[in-house]
């Protein structure tokens, strides 16, 4: 299948759109992508129309500089999970090492690489979408977003030896002079940062040694792996969609930029339907959920995805062979939740 990123490569997209003139719902709406589920910020999407979107919306605003509009507005927290273990790294080195070697749980199109040498540091980054098209916005979001990230670290006053871009100068650099400095350079071999290699070893002031541990245990309880299977993809884009209401084939099939054909074909090699992995899914999630005394029925129910709690009750009347009440009431007898 085609690459991904989460939800939160557009963070502040449709604010920044409104705030240059141009309509982001219909944008969104002709590379395929759904206005409503940027709400969800871990939601995977197609990396392609993300690229491509980038490019449109630059076109349609007529400002070369859209993506580090984006990038100018990027939190600590749009990296999702892993920014929880970033933070407590006890230097900038581990903190940055840490997020190249896991780049895929937030952006599958993204190769980052960190190499030093005479007392430099230099970052490269380049993306890989799979077919030829148009990256300068994307290359300069997340330019912009390492950049944004290093401060963070670093301090506000802080600067790079340079930041390189292999594409040719926009027309107007202001905002790239007001973000990068006199450091910024077009035309050049890479994409990229070049910083002293001495501003690795910087302590990370955010860090606290006691959650240290409790990060790394966390996060590695919820890393998932390079090889990743479609079924994997599949799965999580289920979980992530059922509290929307809008877990259906198609959903899923744009969220992965392929037809659900594609999905039918990938499901069937594993020898799973849409529909058998839907209802697993469900049926684990609502076990975990009906078990917790201190959610209502009704909370339960949005948060599968059923439109009423009727709905939900047939439901888990043919699954479990009883009503929700009585399955929560017969699991409290056995086994009962534990107090806060």
């Amino acid at each position: 299948m085609k690459p991904l990123v989460r939800n939160a490569a557009l963070n502040s997209y449709v604010e920044v759109s409104k705030s240059l003139g141009i309509d982001p719902r219909l944008l969104m709406k002709r590379v395929g992508l759904d206005p409503v589920g940027l709400v969800v910020q871990d939601r995977w999407i197609s990396g392609v129309a993300v690229t491509q979107l980038l490019e449109l919306s630059a076109a349609a605003s007529r400002r070369e500089d859209f993506g580090l509009l984006l990038a100018e507005r990027r939190r600590f927290s749009n990296l999702g999970p892993i920014s929880l273990v970033i933070r407590e790294e006890p230097d900038v080195r581990s903190a940055l090492e840490l997020l190249l070697r896991h780049e895929y749980m937030y952006n599958e199109m993204l190769r980052s690489r960190l190499s030093e040498a005479n007392g430099l540091a230099t970052l490269k980054l380049s993306f890989k979408p799979g077919e030829a098209m148009a990256v300068r916005q994307s290359v300069e979001l997340a330019v912009g977003a390492f950049h944004h990230l290093l401060r963070t670290f670093l301090g506000a006053r802080w600067q790079p030896v340079s930041v390189c871009f292999t594409h040719s100068s926009p027309t107007d650099t202001g905002t790239h002079r007001r973000l990068f400095g006199p450091v910024v350079e077009f035309d050049q071999e890479f994409n990229g940062l070049i910083l002293y290699a001495e501003d690795l070893d910087t302590p990370n002031p955010m860090s606290d040694p006691l959650l240290r541990t409790y990060a790394r245990q966390y996060f590695e309880s919820i890393a998932v792996s390079r090889g990743t299977t479609e079924l994997d993809r599949v799965r999580e884009l289920i979980e992530v969609l059922l509290p929307t209401g809008r877990c259906s084939i198609e959903q899923v099939a744009g969220s992965l930029g392929v037809d659900r054909r594609t999905i039918h074909r990938h499901l069937a090699a594993s020898g799973e339907t849409f529909s058998s992995l839907l209802n697993a899914t469900r049926t684990q999630i609502a076990e975990q959920l009906v078990a917790n005394p201190r959610r209502s029925l009704t909370e339960i129910s949005g948060l599968l995805g059923f439109s009423a709690p009727s709905a939900f009750s047939r439901w888990f009347g043919e699954r479990f062979g009883c009503s929700p009440r009585q399955w929560r009431l017969k699991r409290a007898e056995q086994q009962p939740f534990p107090a806060e």
